[in-house]
């Protein structure tokens, strides 16, 4: 089995065995798997999207452009969107309460980008752990579509010490 690390703002397609893996916090991971083909990807973008020049090539730190690539990816193997399944992690509030007041909802909006764009492309969605306030690590089987979490809640662990 091979393991890849996704940092955020990278991107990953493909097949076999093959485990993708990440560490998200505000930031949002979606996972698609194509249930027949054994295979999907994987992004970790930080934000919803960005102004961008004209030509300029996409940036899977954006949702949009995250979303460009799998739309890429999915036609290069000759599939369609909606044969695949997806699922939708991160956007926690990794903010203090007094700073959260004054920066506006990241998180909320990396999740509202990845709802919309899914939708946008008729792929369900179905399964999602997003929201909350702490961080995620993440394991993405590509073989078979499972997806591994373990969830840090920064409230529990403050409310501990």
């Amino acid at each position: 089995m091979k393991e890849i690390f996704l940092k955020a703002g990278e991107f990953f397609f493909g097949g076999g065995r093959r485990r993708v893996h990440t560490l998200l916090g505000s930031c949002v991971t979606v996972t698609l798997w194509h249930p027949h083909r054994h295979m999907g990807g994987m992004c970790h973008y930080v934000l919803p999207a960005r102004p961008r020049l004209p030509g300029a090539a996409p940036d899977a730190r954006y949702a949009d452009e995250a979303f460009e690539l799998f739309d890429r990816a999915i036609a290069r193997e000759g599939t369609r969107a909606d044969e695949y399944h997806a699922k939708i992690f991160g956007g926690g509030n990794m903010l203090a309460k007094t700073l959260a007041r004054q920066n506006p909802d990241v998180g909320g909006q990396n999740i509202a980008a990845a709802r919309a764009l899914l939708a946008k492309r008729g792929v369900p969605l179905v399964s999602e752990h997003v929201g909350g306030a702490g961080h995620r690590k993440l394991f993405f089987d590509l073989w078979s579509g499972e997806v591994w979490l373990n969830f840090q809640d920064i409230t529990q662990a403050a409310s501990h010490g």
